[in-house]
């Protein structure tokens, strides 16, 4: 029997499922089971976009194939929407659609490194960026985010990672697992240190619609003069319009890029699925006020998660956006352990630190989007009575 490809084989399977694995295990002894395990928005999507999704879909003109780089109406829209958003001039040539933002930083990432190349990662990393990385036999190179340090990086210690086979530095802000939101400071100096050492910043902002009331610049990257020169910034239209199952994401780069990931994209998928483009063309001005609201209750379900475990030995050591990173209170003991018994004993869902890099032993990822403040309140109940055997 022929062999698979040992950067493949070598890779745990994905997580999720296993998780879910526990949850089914769950007897449903302390009532209805809290899933904070994946990053999913707790409630429907507009009655309009959904409209506008099954006119789509029903429609004959997007049938066909459609333009690799994306659907014109979109890109001009998102253009639009990142240029305001940012106070800067961005142009559809700069935009790259994708099939979300997976592939958006699959695309990234062969457009500008190859095998035996680097990429700089955070530890805690994202386990998707870096199981892409070792899957393309591109190294990923850590740098520790502590948590005297609110999980977020050191510039200096980026900079020492830097060598002549790194290619780019890949960031989440707001970050997942963590949720630390990276201030525009802290990334301007990052991205400083790429465009000084001739290497790419690769900013995934997928969470970005879900910054903290207020807060509504995330950075002014994009004003530098020599923004085109190191800056891919990575964004999800799933969370913001409540549609991940649709798979949209985008790229937005110096057009050049955008070539290079479109050679990519013909051999990945030709193009995103065109239905979704359409609806989301309409919705990034028309759904506003929605999406604001919704920022809103998310805010409101963060802030119910750090009053319920205030006062308790689970501490939140970050949260930002759709996550919380956790502390659990069992030194010594391993966060899968913990995550297991949590999910199975008290109906409790989450993500174990572990999985998303060495030195998490400690930590729980609470994915807090997907549940009401009520069923947030639930949490104290269940964790105060959780021992473990």
């Amino acid at each position: 029997m022929p062999v698979p490809n040992p950067l493949v084989a070598e890779l745990s399977p994905p997580p999720i499922p296993s998780v879910q694995g526990w949850a089914r295990a769950y007897s449903g002894g302390h009532g209805p089971l809290i899933d904070l395990s994946q990053a999913v928005p707790g409630y429907p999507p507009h009655k309009d976009l959904l409209r506008w999704l099954g006119e789509a879909a029903a429609s004959k003109a997007y049938a066909g194939y459609g333009d690799i780089e994306g659907e014109p109406a979109l890109r001009t829209a998102y253009a639009l929407n990142v240029s305001e958003l940012y106070g800067a001039d961005i142009a559809a040539r700069n935009v790259h659609i994708t099939s979300g933002c997976n592939q958006a930083f699959v695309a990234a990432v062969m457009a500008v490194a190859a095998a035996g190349d680097a990429i700089v990662v955070t530890n805690p990393w994202y386990f998707n960026h870096e199981t892409t990385l070792r899957m393309l036999g591109i190294e990923a190179r850590t740098v520790d985010c502590l948590p005297e340090r609110s999980f977020l990086p050191d510039p200096k210690t980026i900079e020492k990672a830097l060598g002549p086979k790194v290619r780019a530095v890949a960031l989440v802000s707001p970050n997942n697992p963590t949720g630390a939101v990276y201030p525009p400071a802290l990334l301007n100096a990052i991205f400083e240190i790429c465009h000084r050492n001739g290497v790419w910043l690769i900013l995934d902002e997928t969470y970005r619609d879900f910054l903290a009331l207020g807060t509504e610049r995330p950075h002014r990257l994009f004003s530098a003069p020599a923004w085109n020169e190191a800056l891919i910034q990575l964004y999800s239209f799933s969370k913001s319009f409540c549609i991940p199952g649709h798979r949209l994401g985008a790229v937005v780069a110096d057009q050049p890029v955008v070539v290079q990931i479109g050679k990519i994209m013909d051999n990945l998928q030709i193009c995103a699925s065109r239905a979704p483009q359409a609806a989301v063309a309409k919705g990034l001005s028309a759904l506003v006020e929605w999406r604001r609201a919704n920022r809103t209750e998310i805010a409101a379900r963060a802030e119910a998660l750090v009053e319920t475990l205030g006062e308790m030995a689970w501490q939140v050591e970050a949260i930002g956006a759709y996550f919380a990173f956790v502390r659990h209170p069992f030194e010594g003991v391993s966060s899968v352990r913990v995550a297991e018994e949590l999910a199975k004993r008290a109906g409790i869902v989450t993500i174990p630190g572990e999985f998303f890099g060495p030195g998490q032993e400690r930590y729980l990822r609470f994915a807090f989007a997907n549940a009401t403040v009520a069923t947030v309140s639930m949490l104290r109940e269940r964790l105060q009575g959780f021992t473990l055997a």
